[in-house]
């Protein structure tokens, strides 16, 4: 009896394709920004010929738009959850939510796609438009319902929210520019923990009220 023949090792299921396309164009935008990412390069290192991906993407425009609903969406959405169902203080969500951020989004290659939108925005409006649109746009409301949740429980203070929200990215976007520019060349390096916990500390005691406590 012969034996089974064996598939050739790079034979994968077809399903699986998107997403490998879809890791490997992840990386490449981050390694080396949005012009500079060509398709032929997104399907080699996906293992597949260009001809495949055009059959689940149509351009690089696409292609990033679909790596943006697969990785950040979803986290977007999770945290929209936790906000939603959340029962302890308004300063344990913030701190919650944000500590959150930088292990979902912050400590892995998606930061890069922050440094990406900021450095070549100009250039791609559409891909800008559809990156406001879909992830500032429903960040920012993110924040925004936090500290509302917080001024409505008592616990903080009365703000404008929307100024607020801002002093709260900022930072963030910081960290994430750091990370992906100075912290690459010999200098002091900045500590993302320590960052964060100076940052929700110096905030929080700027927004609660005097009989209000939050937990460290």
């Amino acid at each position: 009896m012969m034996p089974p023949v064996s598939k050739p090792r790079w034979e994968r299921r077809k399903d699986a394709r998107p997403q490998e396309l879809l890791a490997a164009a992840l990386d490449l935008f981050v390694e080396r920004g949005f012009a500079a990412t060509r398709l032929d390069d997104v399907a080699a290192r996906a293992g597949v010929s260009k001809g495949t991906l055009y059959l689940y993407f149509t351009n690089k425009e696409e292609l990033f738009k679909a790596v943006i609903r697969d990785n950040v969406i979803p986290i977007l959405g999770e945290a929209e959850e936790i906000i939603d169902a959340y029962e302890g203080s308004s300063a344990e969500l913030f701190r919650e939510i944000m500590l959150g951020w930088w292990e979902r989004i912050g400590n892995t290659p998606l930061s890069g796609i922050t440094k990406l939108i900021m450095a070549e925005a100009g250039n791609f409006p559409e891909v800008t438009q559809f990156y406001h649109d879909e992830v500032i746009l429903r960040g920012n409301a993110m924040i925004v319902r936090m500290l509302e949740r917080g001024i409505q429980r008592g616990e903080f203070r009365q703000i404008d929210v929307s100024e607020a929200m801002n002093v709260v990215v900022a930072p963030i976007l910081m960290l994430m520019a750091w990370k992906h520019s100075f912290s690459q060349c010999c200098v002091k390096p900045i500590s993302p923990q320590k960052y964060l916990d100076t940052f929700i500390d110096l905030f929080l005691n700027g927004l609660l009220t005097d009989n209000s406590a939050h937990s460290k």
